[in-house]
């Protein structure tokens, strides 16, 4: 009978634990898919500004509407949008910004924090749920990024957006280096 090393014996658990910490671990990518979500390409700028700035470890991104592919809102939430489709276009709006990180640093796995939130909202004048439409994205972020998706955020109601979509989001986010 073979006698085995006290010291391979610690050793070898040890070593299969920590390998397999970095194998199993899923990407921020498979954790969106997972959820039944999809990351379309970045969209293009349609005027006069960049979709991204990087300044040190913050990614500072224009606001992106409820457009994910061929997922898009239209629309007052409250009148012609329900809340529950509301918060579907705010989900659109963060895949959207989403597609943007991964463009501007190379994966999404990147991102050390979520920093700030401002979410819009195009609203009718007696509608006054606007942080329940943006949690939308708030709950997607925090259920893929876990505490590095949650955020500081603005969430109001404005009377139109471009295109008369029903939301809009722009992010702040650190990246590691």
């Amino acid at each position: 009978m073979e006698q085995l090393n006290p010291a391979r014996n610690m050793i070898l658990p040890l070593c299969y634990t920590l390998f397999s910490q970095y194998t199993d671990m899923d990407t921020i990518r498979q954790q969106i898919e997972s959820k039944g979500y999809k990351l379309y390409p970045a969209p293009a700028p349609v005027g006069s500004y960049v979709q991204c700035v990087r300044t040190g470890n913050l990614l500072h991104l224009s606001g992106g509407i409820s457009i994910n592919g061929d997922d898009a809102y239209y629309g007052k939430v409250g009148s012609d949008l329900s809340l529950e489709q509301g918060q579907a276009a705010a989900r659109a709006a963060i895949l959207n910004r989403l597609a943007v990180v991964e463009q501007a640093v190379g994966s999404l796995d990147k991102v050390s924090r979520i920093v700030a939130l401002n979410g819009y909202v195009n609203a009718g004048p007696d509608f006054y749920d606007h942080p329940k439409v943006i949690n939308g994205a708030s709950d997607l972020l925090l259920e893929v990024f876990g505490e590095k998706g949650r955020h500081s955020r603005t969430a109001v109601g404005v009377s139109a957006l471009p295109l008369n979509v029903a939301v809009e989001i722009s992010l702040i986010v650190e990246v590691e280096d």
